[in-house]
Formats: structure tokens, sequence, C-alpha cells
């Protein structure tokens, strides 16, 4: 197999138009497709050909790329009824892992061979050593088009054969990032509401960031060893922590929607005797099977 595979990529958002970019980029010859053609232009005077139907596109190429919306429009798009479904499909839009196990399902009735990826870092790092993307299903058929996908720059990792698991770390990362964002808006209003100046603010939130790299590690060995000391801080402390942060927000007119949900779980906690253990026990107690953890 050459390294300069004719490839199809479908969907032209910021992440598809980044993709193709790369893919021309590393000299394979691409096609590209999208609901609103207009968007391929910048590809087209690149080199790109732009196809009139996705089914033509795919037929076009030995491996179509796909970034779109969600796994719907994914089936939706490949599963077109004027075409045949692609030889071998790598998906690397986002959603669910459920949805991607079924995308894998219908793949493989319909004699598709299929990856499922995850693309972790922004747009402008595609082509780039910054990007990372994981990859998920078989692992021969990774093996076999690794140096191909490798246009896309950056870190590439397979990360099961399962095909959900790429989709597994992303929701979970996506989680991570979702809530942390989230907590550092609602402490930017709370300090601004309090006369804190941004930028002086600014500082102090950087060094509680820094705080997460070392809490992750902790984390993940306190759950694989399934102890949890509070030998720096306890649910206890964060329990009365927050109690504190709540009230100082309800004084100044704040939301605290997202402050009553952890206080709740922190309370939850301690009820069930947990207030001396550190805070990796949280992850239990958000389980279905909480209530019969000791």
């Amino acid at each position: 197999m050459t390294d300069l595979l004719p490839l199809a990529v479908l969907g032209l958002g910021p992440m598809g138009r980044a993709l193709a970019t790369a893919a021309l980029a590393a000299g394979h010859p691409t096609v590209v497709w999208n609901r609103t053609p207009d968007k391929a232009a910048p590809l087209v005077a690149q080199g790109a050909t732009l196809a009139p139907t996705a089914a033509e596109a795919a037929d076009r190429a030995r491996l179509v790329i796909t970034c779109l919306i969600d796994y719907e429009a994914l089936r939706a798009t490949v599963a077109a009824p004027a075409g045949n479904p692609p030889a071998t499909l790598v998906n690397l839009g986002s959603g669910p892992a459920a949805e991607a196990r079924a995308m894998a399902s219908w793949a493989a009735q319909h004699g598709t061979d299929y990856l499922d990826g995850a693309i972790l870092t922004p747009a402008p790092t595609i082509g780039t050593p910054a990007a990372t993307i994981l990859y998920s299903g078989p692992r021969a058929l990774y093996d076999r088009y690794r140096a191909v996908l490798a246009c896309f720059g950056g870190t590439s990792t397979h990360v099961g054969d399962d095909a959900g698991a790429a989709a597994a770390y992303e929701m979970a990362l996506l989680d991570l990032f979702t809530m942390s964002v989230g907590g550092l808006a609602h402490a930017y209003a709370l300090a601004t509401a309090e006369g804190i100046a941004p930028a002086a603010f600014a500082a102090y939130a950087r060094a509680i960031g820094g705080l997460l790299p070392g809490m992750a590690d902790r984390f993940a060995g306190h759950l694989e060893a399934g102890t949890f000391p509070a030998d720096i801080s306890s649910i206890a402390s964060a329990a009365s922590a927050v109690t504190h942060v709540r009230a100082a927000a309800t004084a100044r007119g704040l939301d605290t929607a997202a402050l009553r949900a952890v206080q709740a779980l922190l309370d939850r906690a301690v009820a069930a005797g947990h207030g001396g253990d550190n805070y990796a026990r949280l992850t239990h107690l958000l389980t279905r099977e909480s209530e019969s953890i000791s």
C-alpha cells in the first residue's frame, strides 16, 4: 500500500477542513464533500477535488475520513441509498461511546472496515506536532493505516479494539473540561462580584489549576488501590469549604445550582461515613453502585 493513499474527507467544519488540509499537505490525493459546497473552495484551491455527493467522494477514495456533527449525521451520510458503504471508514467526529459501538456494528453488517477516533486538540493543531488523536477498533486495521493517519500530525494512539474506547476517553475528558470551565467562570463571577479585578485574580486561578495534574495521578492511584486516606485533605473539609463558597455566592446574587449539586454529593459522602476519606472516594458515589460501597 502506497503511503500516498487517495483519501476522502466528508464534513468540512473547522476540524474537517483542517484534516483535509493536512492530507493535501502530505501529498494524498484528496476528495472532499460537504452539505454546503462553498466551504470546499479553499481546499479546491489547494488541489482537492470536490465531489457532488458523499457517495461519489467515498467511491473515489481508498480511505474515507468523516468529521460530522454526530453519529446520526455520520450514518445518514455514509448510508445514503445512492451509493455503496465505504470500504474503510475512519470516523473522527464526536459522540458517546455507545454510539461509536453501534456505528461499528452497522459497519460490520455492511462490510465496512471501521475505526473510531477522538481528536483531543483544537483544529489549528491538526498536521502539527501538537495534535493528539486517539483511535479504537481492530488493531490490525489501525496498523494498516497508521502511516497514512500520521499526516494529521502529533501523537496518535490506539486505545483498544473496542470501537467505543476512543469516544469513552473523549467523553470523560470533555466531562473534566466542561466542569473545570464552568468552575472557572463561576470563580471569576464571584471574584468580580467581590471587587477583584480579573487580571489580579488570574495569577491565583492559574495556581489552583496547577494542582490538577497531581490530583489526577493521586486519584488514579487511590481508585486502583481502593483505599482513600485523607493524607492531604478530606471530604469533610471540602463539605465545609463548599458551604462557605455557596454562602458567599448567594450573598452576591450568583447562580449556585452547580455548587448545590457538589454540596449534595459531599453531604452524601459524609452521611455514608466517608467524611474522613479523600476526594477520590467521590468517584464511587457517582456510580449506580454507590449505595453498596462501604
